[in-house]
């Protein structure tokens, strides 16, 4: 604060001085009026200026050429009767060649664009869904900027930039819009997770038909395997015992495979109870009955 005091009676005591030697100091980025008993007179650049007060010549004030910005809100409706407020940031600067014009024409500036700005957004939205707004926010902030360009520029102004950097629905709305995003996004998520799991489903379908034709094809192979090894075991016994028949042979191999596989069932830990003839007998009946099968078989095949 004593610093600021300090400051400005500095400031009294130059101008003071100024006004004693009839001259005046104009700042950077600031242009001076200057008027003469009343009437303007000319505009004084920056730096050192001849004032003679005696000859009826003195400063009206004083206008900065920097770069201003005035941010507007204003609250509108939408085409779907929703209320917003739309925050618009005009960017904005005097022009040194008609300092007079900004400095006599307008008494307030930034109350007359921020008139301009609700007239242009109170035409503009009304036309647009909300969506849309939201999507044509470069095409609002255009249409201002048209409009203040072309009514400011007649008062010594240049609008060099207009942004539209929010607009705020109601809470409720916000809420409201909030909620269908989630839904959406949650009924694509399920979506995406059905579709996932189908195709889950149709991999494992397809894995476990590869794997039951690839199962069938080896038991077929292993069936096959077992009828040539029999075929040759029953070939190679004929030809070294003589005497013997192709049924003694199968009989004996019927015999072989029935105590291996009893052997088998009664070595592992695992396998179930299994309840069979045991009777070296019952290897006759079963000899029997596929005999009698291939037989039938080869009837019916014959008949047809």
């Amino acid at each position: 604060m004593p610093q600021l005091i300090g400051t400005a009676g500095s400031y009294l005591r130059t101008a003071a001085m100024g006004n004693l030697f009839c001259c005046v100091q104009v700042d950077q980025s600031t242009v001076a009026i200057r008027e003469q008993f009343g009437k303007f007179d000319a505009v004084l650049e920056p730096g050192c200026h001849c004032l003679p007060w005696f000859a009826g010549k003195r400063i009206a004030g004083h206008l900065t050429l920097r770069l201003q910005q005035l941010d507007v809100r204003c609250e509108t409706k939408t085409k779907d009767n929703v209320f917003v407020n739309v925050v618009a940031s005009i960017q904005y600067r005097a022009l040194a060649g008609k300092a007079n014009d900004a400095f006599y024409k307008l008494s307030n500036t930034r109350s007359q664009i921020q008139a301009y700005v609700f007239d242009v957004i109170r035409a503009s939205v009304p036309k647009l869904n909300l969506d849309d707004a939201f999507e044509q926010k470069n095409d609002i902030a255009k249409a201002v900027e048209d409009e203040l360009e072309k009514a400011m520029s007649a008062y010594g102004f240049e609008i060099v930039q207009t942004l539209i950097v929010d607009i705020e629905p109601d809470e409720h709305v916000k809420r409201a819009m909030n909620e269908i995003n989630a839904a959406a996004r949650l009924r694509v998520a399920a979506n995406e997770k059905a579709e996932a799991e189908k195709i889950v489903q149709i991999k494992r379908a397809e894995g476990e038909a590869e794997a039951k034709y690839l199962s069938g094809l080896g038991i077929a192979r292993q069936r096959q395997a077992i009828v040539d090894g029999l075929r040759d075991s029953v070939l190679g016994f004929s030809v070294n015992v003589p005497g013997t028949t192709a049924k003694d042979v199968m009989d004996m191999v019927l015999i072989t495979q029935y105590f291996d596989t009893m052997k088998e069932i009664g070595a592992s830990s695992k396998a179930s109870s299994v309840f069979i003839p045991h009777g070296p007998g019952a290897v006759r009946d079963i000899a029997t009955q596929i005999r009698d099968g291939l037989l039938q078989g080869q009837a019916t095949t014959t008949s047809h």
